[in-house]
């Protein structure tokens, strides 16, 4: 049987983003039901990779240690309710530096498919803006758009493909995603 995976992005799908970021474990909030929905994806034979841009390193906001410490929240806080994530890939440049691993550009996923040595052709991948959904068409994966975070100005962005599903939350994502036909 094919690796089933599920691709992630973290601040504004997982958690509550900010715009003045996610700098410490203390301001890293599970927004309600996310962690649960990842548990049900486990359950499910699902694994969980999260795709996240974190240029608050390159900005100088928090460095590896503290981005360590709100990922062990993270983690300690899925084990509570029976869910983990598998691996946690992140772009720690700014917008300026013209990386290829920064969203909307597709390196993360492209470095996800060579570590898995899998083809995310129709993967879904759940994000909450446009340069989410950027990086997954990129990479053939499938786009899943919630409308936490930065969800509601993608939407009114006018840019965001005419085929991308959006769901309220990623609770509400998840749903639809156990109730398809397995493969």
């Amino acid at each position: 049987m094919a690796m089933r995976l599920v691709i992630l992005d973290r601040d504004g799908v997982i958690n509550y983003d900010s715009s003045e970021y996610i700098k410490t474990p203390d301001e890293w909030l599970p927004i309600p039901g996310s962690l649960e929905a990842i548990a049900r994806l486990n359950h499910a034979d699902y694994r969980i990779i999260i795709a996240t841009n974190q240029s608050g390193l390159a900005r100088g906001l928090y460095d590896m240690d503290a981005l360590a410490r709100i990922h062990q929240k993270m983690n300690y806080l899925l084990n509570e309710v029976g869910g983990f994530i598998d691996a946690v890939f992140f772009c720690p440049h700014g917008p300026d530096a013209n990386c290829r691993c920064r969203k909307p550009a597709p390196g993360l996923f492209d470095d996800i498919a060579a570590r898995l040595k899998i083809d995310l052709q129709n993967v879904p991948a759940i994000g909450d803006s446009l340069r989410d959904i950027q990086a997954a068409q990129a990479v053939g994966a499938r786009p899943i758009l919630v409308r936490t975070g930065n969800g509601e100005e993608a939407m009114l962005s006018g840019k965001l493909p005419k085929n991308v599903p959006i769901y309220a939350d990623l609770s509400a994502a998840v749903d639809a995603l156990l109730q398809e036909p397995t493969p």
